[in-house]
């Protein structure tokens, strides 16, 4: 397993940071802006897995591009990519999906998102540290969040600036 991971390692860093950035961009933006819970889990959702399928056709072509790869290695790293980016990525919408399926309002949902998103991207930060075999597991896992939460953060401002101009 520690092999394949080592081999895949960076369509498993890319495709759930990006999964998890683009995920918790829509709900951010769409809490940014008051939109409803269930306006999060529709589109939290299709994003996923559009999204998704994006990332891993643009890595298989991507791959392709390059000079003698194998079609199955490129697909193999489109799976991986699709894989990481939805199963990772699904990670921002588990509370807002809680929440659509249960019908109980957190008061706090937003901030369980937070957390949650902040605990995936210390999780792709220690996968890449341990399998690069880091010196500094803490540096990765900081690096992942630090880049993975600017990113989010961006999203949520947006939607919070532009709600006011465009939701009056």
């Amino acid at each position: 397993m520690k092999g394949i991971l080592k081999k895949h390692l960076p369509e498993f860093v890319y495709g759930s940071t990006d999964g998890t950035v683009t995920t918790f961009a829509v709900a951010a933006g769409a809490v940014g802006a008051g939109l409803p819970f269930s306006v999060v889990v529709i589109l939290g959702v299709a994003n996923l897995f559009s999204d998704g399928f994006s990332m891993a056709s643009s890595n298989y072509l991507s791959e392709l591009s390059k000079e003698n790869v194998p079609r199955r290695e490129a697909l193999n790293n489109a799976l991986i990519t699709f894989i990481s980016f939805v199963s990772v990525g699904m990670v921002p919408i588990i509370p807002f999906i809680f929440y659509f399926i249960s019908g109980y309002k957190f008061d706090n949902t937003f901030l369980i998102t937070l957390i949650l998103t902040a605990i995936a991207f210390l999780f792709i930060g220690y996968v890449r540290g341990r399998v690069v075999k880091t010196k500094s597991i803490l540096l990765t896992c900081s690096l992942s969040l630090f880049v993975g939460g600017f990113a989010a953060a961006i999203s949520y401002f947006i939607g919070a600036f532009l709600s006011k101009i465009v939701i009056s």
